[in-house]
């Protein structure tokens, strides 16, 4: 039986999964959502016996219904190959009393890998299945992690081209390095004056952009999408949760069917997002717990059942959730208004127009399996310290918020179930602010003075993603404002 896609915003639109992964948006602006959410068909004693791969294709054609065995399994094995640095992909590690699901052993050392190495392959097996001629060029705004992680995976795929927009002064020295850094002949990067929201709200206007979207066809261009807005991401996501669980129960860490609870440190909203479409397929999850920073809209919204956009932004030591519009949100609330298409785009339209909307008594009753807190900068510095000065296990900021908000879970509802932490970044990705929390010695040094430091400290090898950027040159030097992105597109596609 086939899957089919619909928008978020209209009932009008039915697309096929391959469609959807082309399409990135849908063409009213809303985001694909599934017409129902599958059941697993492998039990989970079955699936505790397989490797990431396995798992990944027993999980993803349900999902992906319209590719056959053999595209997507050739897709999965060409993603999760010898780019990873361990064999297991996605090893879990237990620290303090939580299992921390380790999902940066990928290309870029963030968790981002995980579904950007199988994106472009999905997206090449989609263009050849619908005859598209054009050359599909990915057009992303990044927080940070995304930008670098969908220029490995698309950087000299055929028929392709990327342009990844960043804000100049809002990601890590280690971060920008790696995007500027970044080698291919199909890529762009480039930096603009303003924050995230402004970079991801560009790149929402350029795909509605119907004159341009006339002008490129024309040129033999057509814009897809690598954000986690695109389905093509938010599929591969679900799997890790899937072999996580699958994985205790093998090395007897829970009891068949044992519920465990799930915390992601969270900024777009795709990550947790796929943890609820994990539970739904049938993985025992209870409580989905959203870690915020200082940037906690998402914590008010779980709090009030109101979504506030108009606050100051925040430039916290954890920039890959420094976001003030999730944007994946969209899909939750659509699927917690009883799939009301209607409904979800007018709460969008007010988003649109006045920044904020309110969610109904009712949908609120329906996220009842979501727990939102937040860390503020202190309490995320103080978490990393505490868990190496008692472990001797080193995180990044992003994973420390999520270890945050767990002790403050489980201070607040006296809860001790088993947990898994998404553990979004390797701390070598976030020295300074890392080493740092540690201890403030360290603060005299370079950056890659404390990559060196950070290997001795937490007893782990410089990621090979950290030592190609030491002497790379700068290929990337653009810079623009928010109000310039369309003409830099169009003059880095010769239009």
């Amino acid at each position: 039986m086939d899957l089919f896609y619909r928008s978020t915003r209209s009932k009008n639109e039915t697309v096929k999964a391959s469609q959807a992964i082309l399409k990135g948006l849908a063409d009213d602006g809303g985001l694909f959502v599934p017409e129902s959410v599958p059941t697993l068909d492998k039990t989970l004693e079955e699936l505790s016996n397989m490797t990431y791969q396995e798992t990944a294709y027993e999980v993803m054609k349900l999902f992906l219904t319209d590719f056959t065995e053999e595209e997507l399994k050739d897709c999965i094995n060409k993603a999760y190959d010898s780019k990873f640095d361990t064999e297991v992909i996605a090893p879990l590690v237990e620290a303090d009393g939580a299992y921390y699901l380790e999902l940066f052993h990928g290309a870029t050392i963030a968790f981002k890998d995980m579904a950007l190495s199988i994106l472009p392959h999905l997206l090449i097996t989609s263009a050849k299945k619908n005859h598209v001629k054009n050359e599909i060029v990915i057009l992303t705004a990044t927080s940070g992690d995304t930008g670098k992680a969908a220029l490995a995976g698309f950087a000299d795929v055929e028929g392709t081209r990327i342009i990844v927009f960043y804000p100049k002064n809002g990601v890590s020295p280690i971060q920008e390095k790696q995007m500027v850094t970044q080698k291919g002949d199909n890529t762009f990067v480039v930096g603009i004056t303003g924050n995230f929201d402004d970079a991801q709200t560009g790149v929402k206007q350029l795909f509605g952009d119907k004159e341009l979207a006339a002008q490129m066809d024309e040129a033999g261009f057509q814009f897809s999408s690598a954000n986690s807005i695109n389905i093509g991401r938010l599929v591969p996501q679900i799997v890790y949760y899937v072999y996580s669980y699958a994985q205790l129960l093998k090395e007897g860490k829970v009891e068949k069917g044992e519920k465990i609870n799930v915390v992601v440190p969270t900024g777009n909203f795709g990550n947790i997002l796929a943890a609820y479409f994990a539970k739904n397929m049938g993985i025992p999850i209870a409580k989905l717990i959203c870690a915020s920073n200082e940037n906690k809209v998402l914590y008010d919204f779980f709090e009030t059942g109101i979504y506030d956009r108009n606050r100051e932004f925040v430039l916290t030591s954890s920039p890959s959730m420094d976001i003030l519009i999730s944007s994946n949100l969209e899909r939750l609330i659509y699927l917690t208004a009883g799939c009301d298409a209607e409904k979800n785009a007018a709460f969008m339209k007010s988003l649109s127009r006045d920044g904020k909307y309110e969610i109904t008594a009712d949908m609120k009753a329906n996220m009842e399996d979501f727990y939102g807190n937040y860390a503020s900068e202190q309490e995320t510095a103080e978490t990393i310290k505490n868990l190496y000065d008692k472990t001797g296990y080193v995180i990044d900021t992003h994973t420390a918020v999520a270890a945050t908000v767990l002790h403050k879970y489980q201070e607040a509802t006296k809860d001790d179930a088993k947990v898994v932490v998404a553990s979004t970044a390797s701390p070598f990705k976030f020295t300074r602010s890392v080493m740092n929390a540690i201890d403030m010695k360290y603060d005299s040094m370079t950056d890659f003075e404390l990559v060196d430091e950070l290997s001795k400290l937490a007893n782990v090898d410089v990621p090979k993603a950290i030592d190609e950027i030491r002497t790379a040159p700068v290929l990337h030097d653009t810079v623009c404002d928010k109000e310039d992105m369309k003409s830099v597109v169009m003059k880095f596609l010769g239009m």
